[in-house]
């Protein structure tokens, strides 16, 4: 799809560059939804668009409780977000800027693929609606800090859909480490997440009602394939670039986020990164098949991360939802929903020694939409998304060069390498691009 015909070449290009000078001005998003200051009452159903809703959107919006209804659904598929529309009784549209211009819309719960969820997010947050949106937050780091810029700057309330944040056993978990019951950690272990690697794959007719240019969006396009369109099949996106990061952040944004939670580092991260082993060597696939071969090949080298506290994170054989924490006292092991200690009376109670608490939260949806009424930050709010998802991004900068960086958490740069701060960014095909 392209622009609408009210913006002319010449406001494009002058938006964008005031974009990239930090302004953030809508430069796709009509001047009439811009963001207001009107948010749903304390009694009101909240309004939900979802955009974007394929398998795993249409798990979250179909969990939604009494206090939120759904009012309308944009999916570049236009047959398939018209059958997820009339779930809910709902409108369908194609082009998710259309959702936005709704008044009746205060929320979103965007699932796109990693490569559209910066541009739907900033577009969202100026025009005046809270997000929900899926883990991993972003596919650069660039855009992840953009994305913290709109929701701040706009006054949005915003949820990473890393849900694990919600689970009691997970937060306990993390609070044991942070209250030092394991005592100093010394050695993380995380899963060796697989990077992303190359896709060829020969093209195949596009579906009646799918918008394949759009579908692409900030990519170039190339021919459509069921096993590229697909999240994860033979392979998916998922597992190639330029759409995602690979299980690296995959998966990685569920256990990296834990690890991030654990260490007190939601507002920080590593300051150094490193691979071990074979020189990265990426396949490109060129006909379906299993994810199998590329996994196994990704998989190395091996990813180390050092926090400023000298704790070291090896990406090796630990859970896939968490890690392992090693403390000069004992350890223990996190993972979805669930942590043993060694020895097991660290983590018994009383709890009353714990000076670090964590936020509070049971249900991860239910504390976004009772957040969009309070106005305060959810527990898994922009900067904890992208955060998390920083780290998952060094590890495939540090695959894909093969030496050690050096990293500066709080300027969000590597340190005398202009190869690496290269990756930092990407360049969006025209006119999608929000740099």
């Amino acid at each position: 799809m392209r622009p609408s015909s009210g913006i002319t070449r010449r406001r494009f290009l002058e938006q964008s560059a005031l974009l990239a000078a930090g302004a953030a001005l809508p430069y796709l998003i009509p001047s009439g939804v811009l963001a207001g200051e009107a948010a749903p009452g304390a009694n009101d159903r909240i309004g939900i668009g979802g955009i974007g809703i394929g398998r795993q959107g249409g798990g979250l919006i179909g969990g939604l409780t009494k206090q939120a209804r759904v009012v309308a659904i944009a999916d570049v598929n236009l047959p398939r977000g018209r059958q997820t529309a009339a779930r809910f009784q709902a409108e369908a549209c194609q082009d998710y800027r259309k959702l936005l211009e709704r008044k009746d819309v205060d929320a979103i719960v965007t699932a796109t693929p990693d490569h559209w969820r910066a541009l739907v997010t900033i577009h969202a947050c100026q025009a005046g609606k809270d997000v929900y949106a899926e883990k991993p937050m972003s596919l650069t780091i660039r855009e992840g800090r953009l994305m913290v810029q709109a929701v701040r700057k706009y006054g949005r309330v915003f949820q990473t859909g890393s849900q694990q944040r919600s689970m009691a056993a997970n937060r306990l978990g993390c609070e044991l480490v942070l209250n030092g019951r394991i005592g100093k950690v010394l050695t993380v272990i995380g899963a060796n997440y697989p990077s992303p690697w190359e896709c060829a794959l020969p093209a195949q007719p596009i579906p009646d009602g799918l918008d394949w240019d759009m579908w692409c969006g900030p990519t170039e396009v190339v021919p459509y394939h069921i096993d590229l369109y697909t999240p994860r099949a033979n392979p998916g996106w998922i597992s190639f670039r330029p759409y995602s990061g690979g299980e690296m952040t995959g998966w990685g944004a569920h256990g990296l986020d834990q690890v991030q939670c654990a260490l007190g580092m939601d507002e920080s991260g590593p300051v150094e990164v490193w691979t071990e082993g074979e020189k990265f060597n990426p396949p490109t696939y060129s006909a379906p098949e299993s994810r199998a071969r590329g996994d196994k090949i990704c998989s190395q080298p091996k990813v180390f991360f050092r926090y400023a506290s000298g704790a070291v994170l090896k990406l090796d054989n630990g859970p896939a939802g968490g890690a392992v924490f090693i403390g000069d006292r004992g350890k223990i092991t996190i993972d979805r929903g669930r942590f043993k200690t060694e020895p097991e009376d660290l983590g018994r109670e009383p709890y009353d020694d714990f000076k670090v608490h964590l936020a509070r939260s049971d249900h991860h949806m239910q504390n976004w939409l009772d957040c969009i009424k309070s106005r305060q930050r959810p527990v898994a709010d922009v900067e904890i998304g992208h955060r998390s998802a920083t780290v998952c991004h060094l590890g495939n900068t540090a695959m894909r060069l093969g030496r050690t960086l050096r990293y500066d958490p709080a300027a969000e740069r590597f340190v005398g390498d202009d190869d690496a701060n290269r990756m930092l960014a990407r360049s969006p095909r025209a006119p999608w691009s929000i740099y």
